[in-house]
């Protein structure tokens, strides 16, 4: 004869095995079927252009407002650096990728280009729209 303390003891055991087993489906169903991070919805072109005239270019998509904000999104994924000072004028760009030019020793810059045009507007103040092109050029 078994013992009602003990059916009822053994009910709860597994009630809790089936509780923690349901549980671990859910969360596997969960972190196989939970929302990817979306895209952004402004598709560029970045390519950036060293002293040799060698260009590397990026393409993604994007939802930062300005150049800048982009610049960071490339460099947040580690395969593009920048460096740069704040001014009167906003972001001056000294380095890019590791290259720096310095304007004072050989009147070297990074310059801007959006839509091939030379930029007029600073990386910080530029804003990035739909279908964009930019490149930033080493140039005397």
């Amino acid at each position: 004869m078994t013992n009602k303390k003990g059916g009822a003891k053994l009910a709860i055991i597994i009630t809790a095995c089936a509780l923690v087993v349901a549980a671990g489906v859910f969360a596997l169903v969960y972190f196989m079927n939970k929302p990817k991070a979306e895209e952004g919805t402004k598709a560029y072109t970045f390519v950036v252009v060293d002293d040799k005239g060698a260009s590397k270019e990026y393409k993604g998509k994007t939802d930062t407002q300005f150049l800048k904000g982009l610049m960071d999104e490339l460099k947040a994924k580690g395969d593009f650096t920048y460096e740069g000072t704040d001014g009167e004028y906003g972001l001056y760009i000294d380095s890019v990728n590791g290259l720096k030019a310095d304007y004072n020793v050989d009147k070297a810059y990074w310059a801007i280009y959006v839509n091939g045009e030379y930029g007029q507007l600073g990386a910080d103040t530029q804003p990035v729209n739909d279908g964009d092109s930019f490149k930033l050029a080493y140039e005397k």
